[in-house]
């Protein structure tokens, strides 16, 4: 079974994307096409990029970012869960990309993002898919935007979603799950 890492994109210790990214990943269990797992960047840490090569050559000093390129070797897509900071995506989400190369390329990713306000972090979505494309992922055309995040969370801190989310979510599952099993070209 192919495997998926929801990562959830914020590293604030409160961010309203961890409960999201929590239910998501349990939707991704229950969708039945993948092997899921989450993965949260602010318990992953990585400090800002520091290898000496640039990573399209693979070699990493590091014991961080070796341990970021098994971990990213080791699944098969994503569905990324991100906040949109002044317009954009997170800094910790540019960062962990920029990390690796070779271990992103032709891997499937779903985009869902959120915000307080009512565009719901679309232009966070806007922005990364450029360089998504440009490390050699393959975006699910399918993407959620979630507005009002903090009107969806609990007192309990747990995300409370309507069914037409959940039948949204369920659309950007069904893109990534429909990537996957397109054959890509492998480098000569």
């Amino acid at each position: 079974m192919p495997r998926l890492h929801v990562v959830s994109a914020s590293t604030r210790p409160t961010s309203a994307g961890r409960p999201l990214a929590r239910w998501v990943t349990e939707l991704a269990g229950i969708h039945g096409e993948f092997d899921t797992t989450l993965l949260d960047l602010g318990e992953v840490a990585l400090p800002f990029f520091d290898e000496p090569e640039h990573p399209s050559s693979g070699r990493y000093i590091h014991q961080h970012t070796k341990d970021w390129s098994a971990t990213i070797n080791g699944t098969d897509s994503f569905v990324f869960v991100m906040p949109m900071y002044n317009g954009g995506f997170s800094a910790p989400l540019k960062n962990a990309l920029d990390f690796l190369h070779q271990e992103w390329q032709n891997k499937p990713v779903g985009l869902i993002s959120y915000s307080a306000g009512a565009s719901g972090g679309a232009p966070a979505i806007e922005m990364i898919q450029p360089v998504l494309r440009r490390l050699g992922l393959r975006p699910a055309a399918k993407t959620l935007s979630i507005p009002g995040i903090e009107e969806h969370l609990g007192p309990d801190h747990l995300f409370r979603a309507t069914p037409a989310l959940a039948a949204e979510v369920e659309a950007v599952l069904d893109g990534v799950a429909a990537l996957l099993a397109v054959p890509q070209p492998t480098a000569a």
